[in-house]
Order: C-alpha cells, then structure tokens, then sequence
C-alpha cells in the first residue's frame, strides 16, 4: 500500500462557515486515479466484475477511474450514509442499489474515503450474502491513524491524516462535492 501524507497548499475557501485550505490539486489526484487504473487494469483484465460505486462522495472518483478501466466491467451502485457534519456517530445505513448478479464475481468496492472502516464493514457484510467470487476495495482517500478494522484496502491514492476533508465529491453539510480539488479543514 502507498502511504504518503501531503501538506497543504497554498489557497483556501470556505466552504458553508468553516474554512478549507487546498490540500489536493486535480493534477496529483489525476495522476494518482491514473495509477490506481493502471494496477486494475493490469491485475483484474479477463475476469467478471463488477464495480461497486459508493454514493454519494465517490462519484468523482468513480467517474475518473471507471473511464481509465480498459476491459469489460459492470457498474452499479450502493447507498452509504454515516457522517453527520463532520463525525462518524458509529452507525452506518446501507442501500444495496444493485440489480446484477454477484455470485462469483469479483466485485470492486470503490469508496471516495476509508476513515474508520465502519461503512466499509457494513457494505462487505451485506455483500457477503451474496456470494461474491472475490471483493477488492479502492479508495482515494485512506486516514490509516483512524481505521479500526482488521483487513486494509486493496488500492490506495493518498494516505492522509485523520482530518476533516472536502471536495471531489465529499462534502460539508452537503456543500463542497462539485470541487475538482481536496480542501482541508483549517485548523480551528
């Protein structure tokens, strides 16, 4: 796994009534979505997946990475829902939105952040009923200090501290999800 910790850069915005500092550019995570593709690409070519499209923060990654993947695949979707403002109150809801069959398939969970691993948790629980072949995660974003659980993702793009961030699709009280860039919650 790749872990690197990247500091702010220079700029802000704010983003409802707190301040974000540029943490992120579109060029590094561009090159970081290329990358992860480039390592699907080339460990998953011939066999049936699908992927696993977590909403609503992953859809910016999703969109990116699913463009890079150069081999036959299905997409669908899962509803997970566990932050409220800017905390994890330790309970997740899960909507499986999925209408194909996953028995013995290799289903990819692609999640836009790893923060505790609890969502996580939740969605391969639910995905275990179904009886997959295989289950591989992604995600862009993994806060490692925070994560709880036993097994790591299987693709990374950064490794961050465990702050708060926005943009790309992860959001503060809904707002923030159309950034092309990641944002870091200033230090109060």
């Amino acid at each position: 796994m790749r872990m690197k910790f990247s500091k702010p850069r220079v700029g802000s915005i704010i983003i409802e009534n707190k301040k974000f500092l540029r943490y992120l550019t579109s060029k590094q995570i561009e090159v970081e979505v290329k990358r992860i593709a480039g390592k699907i690409n080339k460990d998953m070519d011939g066999m049936q997946v699908v992927f696993l499209v977590v909403l609503t923060g992953a859809f910016m990654f999703a969109a990116d990475l699913l463009r890079r993947i150069n081999f036959q695949a299905q997409v669908s979707l899962v509803r997970a829902s566990s932050y409220k403002g800017m905390v994890t109150p330790g309970k997740v809801q899960i909507m499986m939105c999925t209408e194909e069959k996953l028995e013995n398939k290799v289903v990819v969970v692609i999640e836009d952040i790893i923060d505790t691993g609890l969502t996580l948790k939740s969605i391969l629980g639910k995905l275990e009923a179904l009886n997959p072949g295989m289950v591989k995660t992604v995600a862009l974003l993994f806060k490692p200090d925070s994560y709880k659980m036993d097994v790591e993702p299987d693709y990374v793009g950064f490794s961050i501290p465990g702050r708060f961030v926005g943009g790309y699709g992860l959001d503060y009280k809904g707002y923030g999800r159309n950034l092309a860039e990641i944002y870091l919650l200033e230090d109060a």
